[in-house]
This record gives structure tokens, sequence and C-alpha cells, in this order.
């Protein structure tokens, strides 16, 4: 039983490495909670309800955990080969737009919640 915690304990930290490499190596993943952090204060701010927070937390999480796999893939293309590789190249190319098409929705979700907010502001 106690190894069972062990390696979980290890697990974590683990994941928290890779957490901290991510937002150490990646501009975009500290752009992307830059963004975070003003999409909640103005989340606070609005007092938007229950329902908007859960649509904002998901995909906020889905655009940072997108932003980790693209690193990996890049990562793992980095390390298998440092000439141009056009198989290599497409699969960094395809992770890249799982980012872009998961931020493009998160934009979508913001403005469903942020605008009946700002609406109600106005009243």
């Amino acid at each position: 039983m106690i190894s069972f915690f062990v390696k979980r304990k290890k697990s974590f930290r683990n994941a928290f490495k890779g957490l901290g490499t991510v937002i150490l190596s990646q501009v975009n993943f500290r752009i992307h909670l830059t963004v975070l952090i003003v999409v909640v204060v103005a989340g606070l701010a609005l007092r938007i309800d229950p329902t908007g927070w859960i649509a904002i937390i998901t995909v906020a999480g889905l655009v940072l955990a997108a932003e980790c796999f693209n690193t990996a893939i890049e990562f793992l293309g980095d390390a298998y080969t440092e000439e141009e590789n056009p198989f290599i190249r497409k699969a960094k190319d395809i992770a890249a737009a799982g980012v872009l098409l998961m931020s493009v929705t998160a934009a979508v979700v913001g403005l469903i919640v942020f605008i009946p907010a700002l609406l109600n502001l106005l009243k």
C-alpha cells in the first residue's frame, strides 16, 4: 500500500516537472496563462454565473493541455533528429493546428460567456 503512494508521489513530481518545463520553455504557454489571468479577473469583476465558470475553466484547461501535447511532440521530434524531416514537420504542424483550434474554440466560448455579462453591466 505504501508503494502505491510512493509511486503516485513520483508521478505527480514528474507532472509538475513537465509543467515547469513547458512554462519556462514555451512563450505561447505563458501567453495563454496571461490571457487566462485576464479572463479570470474579468469573470470575477463581471460576476459570471457558475455555468460560465465551468465553460471557461474547461476550455482554459483544454487549451493549456493542447499546448503541453504540442510541446511534447516538438521535443520528441527534435530529439529524433536535428535535420529537417517532412514527417516530423507534419506532426508538429498538426499539433500546432490542434492548439489553434482549441484556442479559437476557447475564444468563442469566452464570447458566449462574456457578451451577456457585459450587456447586463450596461443595463
